[in-house]
């Protein structure tokens, strides 16, 4: 396989030859990225592939929820385990969703209770959200644990400097008897800028259990869904002709989460089956420039808490129902953060050097199970970590970069992690080559280390972290003004994988594991109405210890896009479209574990195979009322397909919603 992908990468720069451009149109401006250097970046200059998703895709796709938006983002697997609300995992290159870190605003959120130390992307909606940005590959050298297989940040909405109010919302409903929202307002008065949001979600939601098992009761599982985000911030210094000198920023903001949402026991369909989900997050954030901008040093204090409670009371298909399983767990971090910026020397320009340091604590507390077989954990565990990271350019079309980060952590072996990468422009090909290896880890999770099933399991204090080694290369051309190709190949390797030993009573670094694949994507912008994006991602993800493929990663996922902006056939607000936006996901076959596959009688399979394969079609459009108000309505999942991503639980059917939105 890596030879047929090498050899499509080579084909890539080719392109221009057989290419005929069409009238010219305006080339896209490139991204600004901050997550894959922590600082704001060009993406065309960051050797990494990172996707970003901005409000207005978000509003345009018709993405409300976290997992919506990220199962088009290319190399990244997302795995939910019914429907809104419930259980979604994400797989970023291959690597374990516990190998991926997620970020709100710069701050790690995974949770600390769950056994893995993995992140629910099933529970966040958008409302509150400006900016999502995916990073794919190694990332520990800048932000630590867990990310091995890529980082995403959560960018929340941020106050308009030009305007003292600035209030928006958005209402819908539809199908399944779903009601959503949400509202809120954002400005700046003077020195203080604030942004605050509010929204929920209601649904009845959809039976998320496969229809072919004969305890299939039709049972509904709905969600409630309530979210609050309130952001101020306070900028000082001195203002000279519109610019601000020697200035200071201070920033807080606190965000709450609530999520009721009804599950299943597959293969059983379970009425009595409720989960609850609450978290607070929240940091105090101080940016200081110093020598007429050339260094930025500032502070960062955050704290998350997170509960989740689930409740399965007896009935006839359950007569053993849990009375209680209780989730609890916090974090606590600060942060010391510099940027420093050097003046150009000849060739060499725009260097930045970032360095820092980080201490961390994090404790959970969670009992879960039945009274004879009853897990609990109640332990926490500290560590700090330093980091270092530089970049610049030559010639102007040369960019390197490097990071360098040591993590010691608290009862276990500490991890140094590096990166190396660069950008090559090479405009005679109107092209860009893309280079970068490097280092990542994933400390293990409190349940790993001190979890306890008393007379079964004992969690062992003494595991090493799970450490990757990964490298990947390729070309991104473009065709005139109107197309965008690009190839990559990506090779990973991680060792000292944490899985269960022979007799299941504790957990060992006893596992490995190669992933190696391609990314390759095409944008197409022939007019000014109408683009097309696609993409598709094939790999191999294998244990290398037993010689079989790693569960739930499949070879192929492929998605594409159009968006047709067409004017109003009628007298219209000015400059404003009808928009229009179709979208296609495809997800391939995936492996599946042994016991972790189910008959149609509920019976455990007690070998391997695989879930098979799904394609789902989505449509959005969105039409202009008045200058600030629009209307939209979405579909999703029109051909009513209904797979399985996980073995016994199918993806909701064909639903609808419609409503408005409107800023002022």
């Amino acid at each position: 396989m890596k030879h047929r992908i090498l050899a499509l990468i080579a084909l890539a720069p080719l392109a221009p030859a057989w290419a005929q451009d069409p009238p010219t149109t305006t080339p896209a401006i490139p991204d600004t990225v901050v997550t894959a250097t922590r600082v704001p970046t060009p993406r065309d200059r960051i050797p990494a592939l990172v996707t970003v998703i901005d409000r207005q895709t978000i509003q345009e796709n018709g993405y409300v929820t976290l997992a919506e938006a990220l199962a088009t983002v290319p190399g990244f697997r997302l795995v939910q385990a019914g429907g809104l609300g419930q259980q979604a995992s994400g797989f970023a290159r291959g690597a374990n969703a516990r190998q991926v870190l997620v970020l709100m605003n710069g701050v790690p959120v995974n949770d600390p209770s769950d056994p893995n130390g993995a992140f629910n992307f099933g529970n966040e909606l958008l409302g509150d959200i400006e900016r999502i940005e995916v990073v794919r590959g190694p990332v520990s050298s800048l932000y630590g644990s867990a990310a091995i297989g890529g980082v995403v940040n959560l960018i929340t909405r941020s106050a308009p400097t030009d305007r003292v109010a600035a209030p928006y919302f958005e209402a819908a409903g539809g199908s399944n008897n779903t009601v959503r929202g949400f509202a809120g307002m954002g400005g700046t008065v003077g020195a203080v800028d604030y942004q605050i949001t509010g929204q929920g979600l209601s649904t009845r939601g959809s039976n998320a259990m496969a229809p072919r098992f004969y305890q299939n009761g039709g049972e509904l599982d709905g969600l409630r869904s309530a979210i609050v985000t309130a952001r101020l911030g306070l900028t000082l210094g001195e203002t000279v002709s519109g610019e601000v000198f020697g200035r200071t920023r201070i920033e807080g903001l606190v965000r709450g989460r609530e999520n009721t949402a009804g599950l299943d026991d597959v293969p059983n369909d379970d009425p009595n089956y409720t989960g609850q989900d609450q978290s607070w997050f929240g940091y105090v954030r101080t940016a200081t420039d110093m020598f007429g901008g050339a260094l930025t040093t500032g502070f960062t204090i955050s704290g998350t808490t997170n509960r989740r409670r689930y409740t399965n009371l007896p009935d006839p298909g359950n007569p053993f129902g849990t009375a209680d399983d209780l989730f609890s767990a916090s974090r606590q971090a600060a942060s010391w953060d510099n940027t420093l910026r050097f003046p150009d020397a000849g060739a060499l320009t725009d260097v930045v050097m970032l360095f820092g340091g980080q201490w961390e604590k994090e404790s959970a507390d969670s009992a879960n199970g039945s009274s004879f077989f009853r897990t609990t954990v109640n332990a926490s565990q500290r560590s700090g970590a330093g980091y270092a990271s530089l970049q610049g350019r030559l010639f102007e079309r040369l960019d390197l970069s490097g990071g360098l980060r040591y993590d010691g952590p608290e009862g276990f072996d500490g991890f140094t992690s590096w990166r190396l990468g660069a950008v090559l422009a090479v405009p005679e090909i109107s092209s860009r080559l893309r280079a970068s290896a490097g280092t990542s880890f994933k400390a293990p999770s409190l349940f790993q280390r001190f979890g306890t099933i008393t007379g079964f399991f004992q969690g062992n204090p003494d595991l090493r972290p799970e450490d990757g080694f990964a490298w990947e290369a390729g070309i991104e051309t473009d065709i005139g003004s109107w197309a965008t190709v690009s190839a990559m190949y990506f090779d990973s390797r991680i060792r000292n994988l944490i899985n269960y030993d022979q007799s299941f009573s504790t957990l060992e670094n006893v596992d490995r594991a190669r992933i190696r694949g391609g990314e390759f994507a095409i944008t197409l912008r022939p007019t000014d109405w109408f683009s097309l994006t696609g993409a598709w991602t094939v790999q191999e993800a294998m244990d290398t210890t037993t010689d079989t493929p790693l569960p739930r990663r499949p070879r192929n996922i492929a998605s594409l896009s159009a968006r047709f902006a067409a004017p109003t056939p009628w007298d219209g607000p000015r400059n404003q479209r009808i928009v229009v936006v179709p979208e296609i996901l495809y997800t391939g076959q995936s492996p599946e574990g042994a016991f972790a596959r189910y008959n149609d009688d509920g019976t455990s399979i007690t070998i391997a195979g695989k879930n098979d394969a799904g394609t789902v079609f989505n449509l959005t459009a969105t039409v202009p009322i008045l200058e600030q108000l629009a209307g939209f309505v979405e579909f999703r999942n029109l051909g009513n397909t209904r797979y399985e991503p996980a073995n016994g639980f199918v993806i909701p059917g064909r639903t609808a919603v419609a409503g408005l939105r409107g800023t002022f």
